[in-house]
């Protein structure tokens, strides 16, 4: 098998379950810390997507979508001590901004070549992703990484299994 079908099988794994988490979760609840230490589930998309977006734009240049001004910041590797719920958004505008840059991150899938995607990567990602398909492998195992903890939240709140 070939990276793409592998890189697009990641991605649309961590959709199917970023959507299906935070189907019926309110705004109130997107904002909920159940366990003391874990960042709610509105930091940890804002986050997922300021990462997706960092990821694309340095397989692609300008490709991706704008984000709000100052919401890289508001969603940096720091907790969310020192912010208050008002600095973030509805559910609603993550998903439109998440739709927005995976829609451009398919889109650079899509045309990329095998030759670049064999292409090796900055070594500051070496690592964990030696060339451009790792990276762009990266952005959906990411999202599988941090989904884990949305379950806590549905479960305080009681939601039934989504998956």
């Amino acid at each position: 098998m070939h990276s793409k079908p592998v890189i697009s099988h990641t991605l649309g794994m961590a959709d199917h379950l970023l959507t299906s988490y935070v189907a019926d979760l309110s705004d109130s609840e997107i904002l909920l810390e159940p366990i003391e230490g874990m960042n709610h589930i509105a930091w940890q998309i804002g986050h997922l997507i300021s990462s997706e977006r960092m990821f694309a734009e340095l397989v692609k240049p300008g490709a991706s979508p704008a984000l709000p001004e100052g919401f890289d910041d508001l969603h940096s590797r720091t907790d969310t001590r020192g912010t208050s719920p008002e600095q973030f958004h509805a559910k609603e505008t993550y998903m439109a901004l998440y739709k927005a840059q995976r829609d451009a991150t398919n889109a650079i899938l899509e045309a990329i070549t095998d030759e670049e995607l064999a292409a090796s990567t900055d070594e500051k990602f070496a690592a964990y992703a030696p060339n451009v398909a790792a990276l762009l492998n990266m952005i959906g195992l990411h999202y599988m990484m941090h989904l884990g903890q949305f379950v806590a939240v549905r479960r305080f709140t009681k939601k039934p299994i989504a998956v």
